[in-house]
C-alpha cells in the first residue's frame, strides 16, 4: 500500500509556515550549547524536573524551577524579557510541555529543548551535579550533532 496519498499534500509555503513556527517552539542541544557557551543573556535554562532529579544532574547554569511548582505566584519572580528554555529528562516525559505550556500561558517567552537532558547527554554535553546551576565549562566537550 502507498501511503503517500493517505494524506493530502500541502504546499512549499505551508510546509515553510508549520516548520518555522516548530522551529520558534523548540531548540536542540547544539543550538543551546552554543547560546550557553556565547553566554547568551537572554536565555534562562530550566530544569523542570523534581529537584532531586536536578541535583542528580542538570545543564550547567540550569536553574531548577519543576513544572509541578508552577503557579501564578511563583512565576512573578522571572523577567518577562527573558527566553526560557525548558526541559526534563526525555522524550518520555512531557514536564519540559507542562512547564513550557504554563510559561507560555503566563506571557512569558519559551521554547522546548528536543530530547531533554536525555539527548543533551548523548550529545556529550557536559553536566554539573548538585544544588548550585553550575556554569559553562571554560574547555567543554564539543557536542557537536553534525546538522
Amino acid at each position: 500500500m502507498n501511503h503517500y496519498h493517505l494524506f493530502p499534500d500541502v504546499s512549499p509555503q505551508e510546509s515553510a509556515d508549520y516548520l518555522a513556527k516548530k522551529l520558534a517552539c523548540y531548540t536542540d542541544a547544539a543550538d543551546l550549547a552554543e547560546d550557553l557557551r556565547q553566554q547568551n543573556p537572554q536565555i534562562v535554562v530550566l530544569d523542570v524536573r523534581a529537584l532531586p532529579l536536578y541535583e542528580q544532574g542538570h545543564i550547567p547554569g540550569a536553574v531548577s524551577f519543576p513544572h509541578r511548582t508552577m503557579t501564578g505566584e511563583t512565576l512573578a519572580a522571572l523577567d518577562p524579557q527573558k527566553l526560557y528554555i525548558t526541559y526534563c529528562d526525555g522524550i518520555g516525559c512531557n514536564g519540559s510541555t507542562k512547564g513550557a505550556l504554563k510559561l507560555a500561558r503566563a506571557g512569558f517567552y519559551v521554547r522546548e529543548l528536543s530530547g531533554g537532558l536525555d539527548f543533551w547527554q548523548r550529545d556529550n554535553l557536559p553536566v554539573t551535579r548538585g544544588l548550585p546551576p553550575g556554569r559553562w565549562p571554560v574547555a567543554d566537550a564539543g557536542g557537536e550533532c553534525g546538522c
